[in-house]
């Protein structure tokens, strides 16, 4: 049986189609999104002391952490999931994304090993993101700034990889600017921009301590 990939030439075996649609797929997945980014922005207003930008990150970090754990983990630990003639929502949303990056569906070596670390690393951190602003810990900016330097890493690992492996592994243009740019340039401007405030925060802090020790 053939697969819905590019390039033609690549192989699956045992490969089951998708059972649920595009539609579902996304709806599912945007509609649990939007609930934890409510849900968090909600509590965060009752947690006291907390700017506007303060209760973003959090939605963000909450966001990124889960996605990270509960999407991404599963992809890294199921190895058999293109395959599996009952498959869960997760397996479907790897099946669906595989039309922009077939390298998932392919298990290329560098994208399970990225998607491992953001999964076992950078997710766990993220959601500690998430206490640390809440609770104003003091390693709030240092945890946040390195975290955001792992997702830039690994994004820049994910698209030279795309692009010396030939960067032909999406079906259409629409995958390729929905799914392969879409979905993924939020983990490089938004880690960016809270990476920018991070530092300067670090630097303010430090700058201060030293007035003080004068």
């Amino acid at each position: 049986m053939g697969n819905p990939y590019a390039p033609p030439e690549l192989e699956l075996p045992g490969f089951v189609p998708l059972k649920l649609s595009q539609a579902e797929i996304l709806v599912s997945y945007l509609g649990a999104s939007l609930f934890v980014l409510l849900a968090v922005w909600l509590v965060s207003g009752r947690c006291g002391r907390l700017s506007k930008t303060d209760r973003l990150l959090m939605c963000w970090w909450a966001f990124t952490g889960l996605t990270h754990i509960m999407i991404e983990g599963p992809f890294v630990f199921t190895p058999d999931f293109f395959k599996k003639e009952n498959p869960n929502f997760f397996d479907e949303v790897w099946k669906e994304y595989s039309k922009g990056d077939s390298r998932y569906v392919a298990r290329d070596a560098a994208t399970v090993t990225v998607e491992g670390i953001t999964a076992v690393l950078e997710g766990p951190a993220s959601l500690l993101a998430v206490y640390a602003i809440a609770s104003h810990k003091s390693f709030s900016h240092i945890l946040q700034f390195t975290v955001c330097l792992g997702q830039l890493y690994g994004c820049l690992v994910y698209f030279i990889t795309a692009y010396l492996d030939g960067f032909n592994f999406w079906v259409g243009p629409f995958y390729f600017w929905a799914y392969f740019i879409g979905a993924n340039s939020f983990w490089i401007w938004i880690p960016m921009l809270i990476a920018i405030r991070s530092w300067k925060k670090i630097c303010a802090a430090f700058q201060a301590e030293k007035v003080k020790t004068k």
